[in-house]
């Protein structure tokens, strides 16, 4: 029996969590033909669902850890603990209305149609989200105060206020205005899909990328937040290693000191000397961002510098605090 299941988003974030996944060593396997694929650790049964269920699933104790974007943790108010930021699957919650409207901001929406008694429609999957953001709007209060939106789907309503309606829409949400909707909220990634239906985006919600989530109770539990953090340590490692570079450079004696003191970038190098008399090797990790800093410097006093990715940096030190410093 697995010791900890591990809940995996389809769609959007599909590929990018398979991709993260095998560079962390955690390679899916039978994923073509099955939701539920094979890790080689046998300590972990993975499930594939939709990123929208994961966060209740996570946080009612269905599974012990998942991927999700942030956009639905914080539209479904699931109780988990966010361990890592994964940094991919970027997405913009917007706001976005037909192009040949006049109308320049969701404000200015929620007034016209306030003072001409007209119900404003609005379609989304982010009922909650929506629902909170359009009721932070300046018009939204001076019209309405505390009234809340009503909240449309097929099988109950929620919320007293007639003239701003949310209804929630099954996907294809760009193809709702003018007809079904005067706005819609939805996830963006380039904003391609929106500019080809015609759509503008007026403002945007909220930014949404990938987060590694645990249930509590399985995160409190000492067997299991062992494994919870070996897997948090691999991924973070793979997240880690996309924004650094190994730097390897030969240096004479006389130029040692002299690149030392030049590069505040290299934080604690090991430094070796070389079987060549005089001679120094020095191994580092940079960020790459400040690789393009230190160029000129390593070019004017180095030789035989070599410059590669790491595969996987993992923070040791990092997730020993997170273990409570056990060991």
């Amino acid at each position: 029996m697995a010791l900890v299941k591990f809940a995996l988003p389809k769609g959007s974030l599909e590929a990018g969590t398979q991709e993260i996944l095998a560079k962390a060593m955690l390679r899916l396997r039978g994923v073509e033909r099955t939701y539920r694929p094979v890790v080689d650790d046998r300590d972990i049964e993975v499930k594939i669902l939709r990123p929208q269920e994961i966060p209740l699933l996570v946080s009612g104790g269905a599974y012990d850890i998942g991927i999700t974007g942030i956009d639905w943790i914080n539209e479904t108010k699931a109780d988990v603990n966010i361990l890592l930021d994964l940094e991919y699957g970027y997405v913009r919650l917007v706001v976005a209305a037909p192009k040949s409207s006049k109308l320049t901001s969701l404000d200015e929406y929620v007034e016209e149609h306030a003072q001409r008694q007209r119900p404003l429609k609005i379609s989304t999957e982010y009922l909650n989200t929506t629902a909170e953001y359009v009721s932070s709007t300046p018009s939204y209060r001076k019209h309405f105060g505390g009234k809340q939106p009503m909240i449309v789907t097929p099988w109950w309503r929620k919320g007293e206020n007639e003239l701003v309606k949310i209804y929630l829409s099954f996907g294809a949400t760009e193809a709702k205005p003018p007809e079904e909707a005067d706005l819609i909220v939805d996830a963006s990634a380039t904003g391609i899909t929106l500019e080809q239906n015609n759509l503008k985006v007026l403002e945007v919600v909220a930014e949404s990328t990938a987060m590694l989530i645990a249930n509590k109770q399985s995160y409190a539990d000492p067997l299991k937040r062992e494994k919870i953090l070996d897997i948090m340590t691999l991924l973070k490692g793979v997240v880690e290693s996309g924004k650094k570079l190994h730097i390897f450079a030969n240096v004479h004696q006389d130029n040692l000191e002299t690149l030392l003191k030049s590069l505040p970038a290299l934080k604690s190098p090991t430094v070796s000397q070389l079987s060549d008399k005089g001679w120094y090797a020095i191994n580092t990790v940079v960020s790459k961002s400040e690789f393009m800093k230190i160029l000129p410097t390593l070019r004017k006093l180095a030789q035989g510098l070599v410059v590669h990715e790491p595969n996987l940096l993992l923070p040791l030190e990092e997730i020993l605090q997170k273990s409570g410093g056990k060991v």
